[in-house]
């Protein structure tokens, strides 16, 4: 096994790209990576080695970021194009579409773990379905399955909420 230095060297920057892929902010990710890595050297006695060092430290880094959204949870509106604004719509217009953002989150919340974890890759980071299966040390189909089931649960929770 590498020294965590060794291991720090090699994937701290990969690791630092894929948590700006999840948050879109810089601070967030160098301060997530740091944490990935605390965490990955104190509970690295569970590492089994029976999936890739990356997959690995890819889902302290992902639970990291999860933790980091329930403990800072911010909703910021979007901008006024990417909401479809304009001057013909009221801020009860605008609101509503934040309440719907967030009843559409809260539904992923309840998901089965599979469902949102490859729901979140998906959406929220853009990855690709072989990167989410790699991630998850699981097969490309697996991911693009999951992924649709999971999108198919999340609109028929969708239509019974009548969004």
């Amino acid at each position: 096994m590498q020294s965590p230095e060794d291991i720090y060297k090699q994937y701290a920057k990969t690791v630092y790209k894929f948590l700006l892929a999840l948050s879109h902010d810089r601070d967030i990710a160098e301060e997530l990576t740091q944490e990935t890595f605390y965490q990955a050297i104190r509970s690295i006695n569970r590492f089994d080695g029976s999936s890739k060092l990356t997959t690995w430290l890819f889902s302290i880094a992902k639970h990291q970021f999860y933790d980091y959204l329930r403990k800072h949870p911010v909703w910021e509106p979007l901008p006024d194009e990417d909401m479809g604004l304009n001057a013909e719509h009221s801020a009860e217009d605008a609101y509503f579409s934040k309440e719907n953002i967030k009843t559409l989150l809260s539904l992923i919340d309840r998901l089965p773990n599979a469902y949102k974890e490859v729901l979140g890759l998906r959406i929220f980071a853009g990855l690709s379905f072989a990167r989410i299966g790699e991630m998850l040390g699981k097969s490309e189909n697996y991911a693009r399955v999951t992924y649709y089931r999971g999108k198919e649960r999340l609109r028929k929770e969708l239509e019974a909420n009548e969004i």
